[in-house]
């Protein structure tokens, strides 16, 4: 099978909403027996040109794109309606700082301390007001979930059955199809360009989702489980070097409910311009409303039970 892309080659790539150049380091074909992330096709491993090496990463072919004027433009035109979003956000804040200034000038109140004191203070919280909000809709019958999730594990000592199936990536290929077959039925649908963006969205939540697994989304009785699972799939002396597995390929619809609806706080501590965080939350609000039409199908109906031994475990 010839491969679009050539190790060596100067391409570009998808990461998050926009576009960035890279190299391409090495590249594979991933089929049933050797996909490190449950997502068959030829892949390409990539470092993004003056990023550290912490970044590079292995990624499908639909991130990629050769390096031609084409391309360049658009790289370029994310660039700019990013950079236009952030001013203008940046703007709107100056003009009412500025003009609050002017009104209180004369009685001194709005001037600030000529030994600097306090300005850095007023600078965080400048920022954190610019900082776009992200709202979720989360639906009753999900809060329902969180909750029963919660209590099975941290009252009833139950735990999540792994590996889950479906898993995290193989839903949001699912929820992916769904959202294309939508907007091809309907000409009326409210999601912006699903077949161009929609790509980006779902690799961002799954970057999201495997990078705040083990610091954020589970509860401590969880982790004994979680620790068993890396030595599985990632770091034992049984894992061949290449096939380790994300943890989007083991872990299923409880987690990522738990990671949706941690999202916002998430957003909030980013650089996301108002526009991508507004991308983000409509895509989302929709995957959930997917989560509920097939929650019989995604969630389990039954947690495990733990083993005195792995309890005791816990509370070490």
């Amino acid at each position: 099978m010839s491969l679009v892309f050539i190790v060596g080659e100067r391409v570009l790539c998808y990461h998050g909403p926009l576009i960035y150049e890279a190299k391409v380091l090495k590249s594979e074909v991933w089929d049933e027996s050797n996909t490190k992330t449950a997502v068959v096709g030829p892949h390409f491993f990539v470092h993004y040109k003056g990023w550290k090496q912490t970044w590079d990463e292995w990624v499908p072919v639909q991130r990629l794109l050769k390096y031609n004027e084409a391309n360049v433009a658009l790289q370029k035109a994310l660039m700019s309606q990013a950079s236009a979003a952030a001013s203008s956000s940046t703007g709107a804040s100056k003009g009412k700082s500025t003009s609050g200034a002017t009104g209180t000038a004369g009685t001194g109140t709005g001037r600030a301390r000529k030994d600097g004191r306090g300005m850095k203070r007023g600078r965080e919280e400048d920022e954190s007001s610019r900082r776009p909000e992200m709202k979720l809709t989360v639906p009753e019958v999900l809060k329902v979930q969180l909750v029963d999730d919660w209590e099975a594990v941290t009252k009833n000592n139950q735990l999540v059955s792994l590996p889950r199936k479906p898993n995290v990536l193989e839903i949001l290929q699912e929820f992916k199809d769904y959202v294309i077959k939508m907007a091809c039925l309907s000409r009326t649908h409210s999601l912006r360009d699903p077949e161009l963006i929609l790509p980006t969205i779902i690799s961002g939540l799954q970057v999201y989702f495997d990078r705040s697994l083990g610091a954020n989304l589970l509860y401590r009785f969880e982790r004994p489980q979680y620790a068993e699972i890396r030595k599985t799939y990632v770091t034992g002396p049984k894992v061949i070097v290449g096939q380790e597995k994300d943890m989007s390929a083991i872990y299923g619809a409880e987690h990522l409910l738990r990671m949706l609806v941690s999202l916002p706080q998430m957003i909030a501590s980013s650089t996301m311009d108002a526009e991508s965080v507004g991308l983000v939350k409509d895509y989302v609000n929709e995957l959930l409303v997917f989560l509920v039409h097939e929650r019989n199908r995604l969630f389990l109906s039954e947690y495990e039970s733990s083993s005195l031994q792995y309890q005791n475990i816990s509370r070490s």
